[in-house]
């Protein structure tokens, strides 16, 4: 370990690819341009993303089936990841674990100068309030195994206070441990088109109609389910209104629900976006929609407002902190609130004001302040 004033030299241990959680992929990218670029003079970065263990999709009694996939995964976080991590990272000052899912790998670092970045406590929930969500006890061994790499880390990172009250309501981490890093607005997301946006010809099915747009996966806390009933209620008052959901691989249940409301021809659900197409889908949208139980941060809420576009969110501690005032809310699950809430931002002409007001807030958020708060931790952590 170097104290000689010599940049840092950080290991930056990222999610697989093949694990397809795109907030995921967002924040280790971020950390990786920022040391690459504003903050390089500081740091020298050594970033790891291993592939996948391919070891169960190669079976053939298992190659077409999901649990291939899943029993590569469950290789790969507890036994392929922390080999290699343990074996590419000799001789690093510190080390950054960007998804608190793989805090497993903090049992093969150094924990005293290792940090891991707690997005939310869902990995945990099986722990933690087992009546809410039971697992298996093979399920459970793994998630307290996660855990307990948390635990022993140097440092932990969050992304708002609802995420510290609860880490230290459930006596997980210690407050002196802890690191308020809010994530940041990538630079494609704004009022103004960027090069390489291709919304044009994503929403060419659409015809022209307007629509309302959610961004994030189908699991359930996302409430996909509310997010499919207010849209039907809506469509009953606009009819040519639209929904462009960007993320969700649709369940049967949901796909379901999808046929019974008569949804099938309002719905629009592009494959993955690059960032610039994604932020002409926010800019061009009437609304957006965040119809979450729960979250840690709720990136397309700074996201949305970063391209000045209304965002009606789920009433949740966590998205108050990080939309205030700029962003209207309502009960999770309530279908009326949520649908009158919705068809007032459609109906009603807004003051100008309101559009700055968003756009200013998410300027609060910055991804070279995510990447510098993290380095100067490290930097303490190790004495310089």
């Amino acid at each position: 370990m170097s104290h000689d004033g010599s940049p840092l030299r950080l290991a930056l241990l990222m999610d697989p690819l093949e694990e397809g959680w795109p907030s995921m992929d967002l924040a280790g990218e971020a950390l990786h341009e920022q040391y690459h670029g504003p903050l390089a003079d500081g740091v020298w970065v050594t970033s790891v993303r291993p592939r996948m263990v391919p070891l169960a999709r190669r079976l053939p009694v298992l190659r077409e089936r999901r649990d291939a996939l899943n029993v590569d995964r469950v290789l790969t976080r507890f036994l392929a990841y922390p080999a290699r991590a343990a074996l590419r990272t000799r001789g690093q000052d510190a080390y950054h674990v960007v998804d608190h899912t793989y805090a497993q790998l903090v049992h093969t670092l150094p924990p005293e100068r290792t940090g891991v970045y707690c997005h939310d406590l869902d990995a945990f929930r099986c722990l933690l309030e087992p009546d809410k969500e039971p697992r298996p006890a093979w399920f459970r061994a793994m998630a307290w195994t996660t855990m307990k790499g948390l635990q022993r880390a140097a440092v932990v990172f969050h992304s708002t206070g609802a995420v510290r009250e609860e880490l230290l309501r459930h006596g997980l981490v210690h407050p002196e441990r802890l690191v308020h890093a809010p994530p940041g607005v990538s630079s494609e997301y704004g009022p103004e088109p960027v090069l390489g946006d291709t919304s044009d010809e994503v929403l060419r099915p659409l015809g022209g109609r307007p629509y309302v747009l959610h961004v994030g996966s189908g699991i359930p806390r996302k409430r996909v389910d509310v997010l499919l009933e207010v849209f039907a209620a809506l469509r009953r008052r606009h009819p040519d209104l639209r929904l462009v959901q960007q993320g969700a691989a649709l369940n049967e249940t949901q796909r379901a629900q999808v046929a019974r409301l008569g949804l099938g021809d309002a719905l629009l659900q592009p494959p993955k976006l690059d960032r610039a197409t994604l932020a002409g889908l926010y800019r061009k949208a009437r609304v957006v929609l965040v119809t979450s139980e729960a979250e840690g941060f709720g990136l397309p809420v700074i996201e949305a407002m970063a391209c000045g576009t209304p965002v009606v969110a789920s009433d949740l501690p966590v998205l108050r902190e990080v939309g205030g005032d700029a962003v209207t809310y309502a009960p999770v699950g309530d279908l009326g609130t949520w649908t009158e809430a919705v068809h007032r931002v459609l109906e009603s002409p807004e003051p100008g004001a309101a559009r700055s007001q968003r756009i200013s807030r998410a300027r609060g958020y910055s991804w070279t302040n995510h990447a510098r708060i993290i380095l100067d931790t490290y930097r303490r952590l190790t004495g310089r």
